[in-house]
């Protein structure tokens, strides 16, 4: 990490990949950061934790990750799949814990 910029990867269901970088001092989500870079996520709520289109699991992290609120608990629970390290990138903000994480991203306009 390099002046409060992360970088982290996300991979689709298709064996798309993109390198992403971001700043840790803009409070902002994994989701913005996708769509910012391009990534295809649709996030139809626009970031409220309900709609779970921008669902990602979490492959692999070097630091554990702050545990999800109630609210996303109970939108991830409505999932027909749902992993132990499933996550709404929505909800997911950037930090250091998620540099050098690798993110698959598993919502709805990519399944």
């Amino acid at each position: 990490m390099e002046d409060g910029i992360i970088s982290f990867e996300v991979q689709d269901v298709h064996g798309q990949s993109w390198k992403l970088e971001a700043p840790t001092d803009m409070s902002l989500s994994v989701m913005e950061v996708m769509k910012g870079e391009g990534v295809p996520v649709l996030a139809t709520c626009g970031g409220m934790a309900l709609c779970a289109t921008c669902h990602v699991q979490v492959i692999q992290t070097t630091e554990p990750l702050p545990a999800p609120s109630a609210d996303e608990l109970d939108m991830l629970e409505t999932l027909p799949v749902l992993t132990k390290t499933s996550r709404l990138s929505c909800q997911l903000r950037i930090s250091t814990a998620l540099d050098g994480a690798i993110l698959k991203f598993l919502g709805e306009d990519n399944a």
